[in-house]
């Protein structure tokens, strides 16, 4: 029997509305010890004090715990807990819960492969440095061989940041005294790991994380929170070895109205637009994409104040951007769509992936 992966997409009425994925479970459509990763996006301002990320957390755990016959902390030891904080614009706050099954043959044209890993706790000293990216690229290619996956599409990572506590803590000077440049950093090492594991790139520097924009991973989608002080990953591709009608197809969008790669994606997924709208909508199961305000400040030699803008911070705006690009090619909002894309992607874009059923 072929291993199975299940994706659930449930709205979310708020931050610990843990309640969608309970009745599934108590209905019996859903095994809660199968559960491998849940994604959630959380209406808070995904900066260093969005506490609706660890709110999540708190509540999922609880949820599955009690369900279980365990202790949170048992089930975070396990289960891959990804909340992106920022439901900007017309974004919708919701839940993406994956889960492993056996049974059914496996799919010799490929069906969605799912692996995850975790690394150790990460000291401060490490984050935003060669020493991040080398323990993430360890956790990825431990994620690869667990789910039998060679084809990648999609590696999701949630990182720590640095608090002022953290950086009081350290042992060693930190990368950084700010506690929200610091995420940017700890997202760049991150999704640096990726590119090293994916071969991507051959090697990661100190030096390199947020200064050389030209290395970066197609694949890498990195978000940062105070919730947790280890890296963790969530790897998704394809595998003639599982079974099952879902698919994964991506693409990596050049800024954010890159229209055209959202819908290279979709068709990659086997859904093509019609006029106006997605054909086939009901297939569409999942979209995970990257936000990044460019560093140039311009978007196809227009100028943007993303950066500028000392009342919304610029990471808000882009996912607000980004949102609304993916809802007008889809018809929906409940999208995944994290924001800093920092060696994720070109400067200004992002990675894009797209789940749906055959």
């Amino acid at each position: 029997m072929a291993r199975q992966a299940l994706l659930h997409r449930l709205p979310a009425a708020h931050p610990g509305d843990a309640s969608p994925i309970a009745a599934l479970i108590d209905s019996g459509t859903l095994d809660p010890a199968r559960i491998v990763a849940i994604l959630g996006k959380t209406e808070g301002n995904g900066c260093v004090n969005d506490f609706t990320r660890a709110f999540a957390v708190q509540a999922l755990a609880a949820m599955l715990a009690q369900r279980l016959g365990t202790t949170p902390e048992a089930v975070l030891e396990r289960v891959a807990m990804v909340m992106s904080g920022g439901t900007e614009g017309g974004l919708s706050p919701h839940w993406l819960v994956f889960s492993i099954v056996e049974g059914g043959a496996p799919n010799p044209a490929g069906a969605l492969a799912i692996g995850t890993a975790f690394t150790p706790d990460l000291p401060p000293e490490s984050l935003g440095r060669a020493a991040q990216a080398e323990a993430t690229a360890v956790a990825v290619k431990a994620a690869m061989v667990q789910g039998g996956i060679t084809d990648v599409h999609y590696v999701q990572v949630k990182t720590p940041l640095l608090t002022s506590e953290r950086i009081a803590g350290a042992r060693a000077p930190v990368v950084t005294h700010d506690t929200y440049a610091s995420m940017g950093f700890s997202r760049g090492a991150s999704a640096l790991g990726v590119a090293l594991a994916l071969g991507e790139i051959d090697r990661v520097t100190d030096d390199m994380v947020l200064r050389d924009a030209t290395k970066f991973s197609r694949r890498a989608a990195c978000s940062a929170g105070v919730e947790l002080t280890r890296n963790e990953v969530v790897v998704l591709g394809m595998s003639p070895d599982w079974a099952g009608d879902l698919v994964i197809a991506h693409d990596v969008m050049a800024d954010g109205i890159d229209l055209d790669a959202v819908r290279r994606a979709l068709a990659g997924a086997g859904l093509a637009p019609g006029a106006g709208q997605l054909a086939d909508a009901s297939r569409l199961v999942a979209v995970l994409a990257k936000a990044e305000p460019s560093a140039s400040g311009r978007i196809r030699g227009l100028r943007h104040i993303m950066n500028d803008d000392s009342d919304i911070n610029a990471t808000r705006h882009a996912r607000a951007l980004v949102g609304g690009v993916i809802g007008a090619a889809t018809g929906r909002t409940d999208a995944f769509v994290s924001g800093g894309a920092e060696h994720q992607g070109p400067d200004g874009g992002g990675p894009v992936a797209v789940v749906a059923r055959r």
